[in-house]
């Protein structure tokens, strides 16, 4: 990044007439008129709703306006921002809700009767269009100065962790006690990292939910940089592929599931359109097996950008060329973060042995709200870990290979599901696959996959039989499947993230 201004507030005081928001339906909201709303949430959360710095408000909200507005008004505000999933169900909403203490709700049009009914008795709910039954956003903001208010300390995100394996918990970093101009700076280390030039955000395509940190933390760094954000609110390949070419994206946000359904396009539909503005791609969330990303690079050149990371814990990168001298690799920590691998016991394993991954973000003193047991239960040597699986190699590059929590115990032998899960959906088969462990009399547990079918592939007798052969050239005795359960479809979050405890074990096929 070079040494222009880095923030909103100063990019939309300096060029207010400059292209901030280019809606899902192709509006174009600029700096200012941005700036003018963010200001008018703030002064109305503070002054109709009376909040507080330290307090929290939720957002289940759809990629909108409205939802980076809210964004920005409360990381102006001193406030934590809690960002639902819109698709989750009342009692879950209503969960994180009580769990995080979230004093406002503002949720989009389309799940106004979701959130009405989790908010419970004394949370206002506040719907970002024509509500039913709740009051409008318009009744917080109408009448607020559009102008800055006289403090501006800065806010924080406080993400839940997806709840894939159980209930989700709020990972919350103190304030910092800065003011939101200084706190938009922290942001330069994204730009430094990955060597990105203002031009990269030029277009930021958001084609992935903004309530994941995943998406929302390079969208608003478009914003800090002066860049545009492009909205799409509801992803399919071909949409994203027109997306690219109409907008000229410079750069954009994904996960392995968007790779997966990009490659199932037939070859005439991916060469129609000119993806050539494309700068950086940058992609974590999930594991993504080693030909998927190789394909994708074939495809949009050496601009795909790998990171591993989560809520809790620092950052790796693997920048292009890296990934590809060190295939596979999920990156080097970046300059801000530390990583060890620790056995059970804590101590720190040879280079190339597996186990579990520690790390921290510079200083970071996070947490998990309102549950210390967990906590400290994650924490060593002042890291933290999220108990993912892997080794690094000599050059200090680091390899994710499962979850400690999905460990499936084989006759003794450690057996982890993204492993096998990485060679079932290589095949050209499989457009979905994921593993967990069955009950065995002999081996305690054993691996039953669950696989989605590509359109073409045979009928499910003939593919299993088909996959077994495969894998047994691939994986040893205990990481092959005893068993196989053929879905149309598999439980995953529009971030694709797998919703595991949802998968139940089955007979199967044998």
């Amino acid at each position: 990044m070079s040494d222009e201004r880095t923030g909103f507030r100063l990019w939309a005081a300096a060029e207010p007439d400059l292209c901030a928001i280019v809606t899902a339906d192709d509006q174009r909201i600029t700096y200012g008129e941005l700036y003018a709303e963010v200001n008018r949430i703030s002064h109305g959360l503070r002054t109709r709703e009376g909040l507080e710095v330290g307090d929290t408000v939720a957002a289940v909200m759809t990629n909108s306006p409205g939802m980076v507005a809210l964004y920005l008004a409360a990381m102006q505000s001193g406030l934590y921002l809690v960002t639902l999933n819109y698709h989750l169900t009342e009692p879950e909403v209503e969960y994180i809700v009580r769990d995080s203490g979230a004093k406002v709700v503002v949720a989009s049009q389309r799940v106004e009767a979701v959130a009405t009914a989790a908010a419970g008795p004394g949370v206002k709910v506040y719907v970002d269009g024509e509500p039913e039954n709740a009051a409008a956003l318009k009744e917080l903001t109408a009448g607020m100065p559009e102008t800055s208010p006289a403090e501006t300390p800065a806010g924080s995100l406080m993400m839940y962790t997806s709840g894939t394996t159980g209930r989700p918990k709020g990972v919350k970093r103190p304030l910092s006690g800065i003011d939101a101009d200084t706190g938009a700076l922290t942001y330069v280390w994204l730009f430094k990292e990955f060597g990105m030039q203002r031009p990269a955000f030029g277009s930021w395509l958001v084609s992935a939910p903004l309530y994941h940190s995943a998406n929302i933390t390079p969208a608003m760094g478009a914003l800090h940089a002066g860049g545009t954000m492009v909205l799409m609110d509801g992803w399919t390949a071909e949409g994203f592929l027109r997306r690219v070419e109409r907008q000229r994206v410079t750069g954009t946000s994904m996960v392995p599931t968007h790779f997966y359904r990009l490659l199932q396009l037939p070859a005439d539909v991916r060469e129609r359109y000119d993806i050539s503005s494309l700068r950086y791609v940058l992609h974590g969330a999930a594991p993504c097996p080693r030909e998927i990303k190789q394909r994708i690079m074939d495809w949009f050149g050496p601009v795909v950008y790998e990171y591993y990371g989560s809520t809790e814990v620092g950052t790796t990168i693997a920048r292009p060329h890296e990934w590809l001298a060190h295939p596979g690799t999920v990156g080097r920590p970046a300059s801000i973060s530390t990583l060890r691998i620790l056995d059970a016991e804590g101590h720190e394993v040879p280079v190339g042995e597996t186990g579990i991954v520690y790390m921290r973000q510079g200083e970071d003193r996070v947490e998990y709200h309102n549950d210390p047991g967990k906590t400290d239960g994650a924490r060593r040597d002042g890291l933290m870990t999220v108990w993912d699986v892997g080794h690094v190699d000599a050059d200090g590059f680091l390899y994710i290979t499962g979850r400690a929590a999905e460990l499936i115990l084989v006759g003794g032998v450690n057996v982890y599901p993204a492993e096998i899960e990485a060679e079932l959906v290589a095949h050209e088969w499989v457009a979905d696959a994921a593993v967990i462990g069955a009950p065995d009399p002999e081996f305690g547990e054993v691996p039953q996959a669950h696989i989605v079918l590509r359109e073409g592939a045979p009928e499910p007798d003939e593919a299993v039989a088909g996959l077994r052969a495969h894998l047994e050239q691939r994986l040893a005795k205990p990481k092959r499947p005893v068993s196989y359960v053929v879905s149309p479809a598999l439980p995953r979050d529009p971030n694709g993230k797998l919703y595991k405890a949802r998968l139940e074990v089955s007979h199967g096929l044998r």
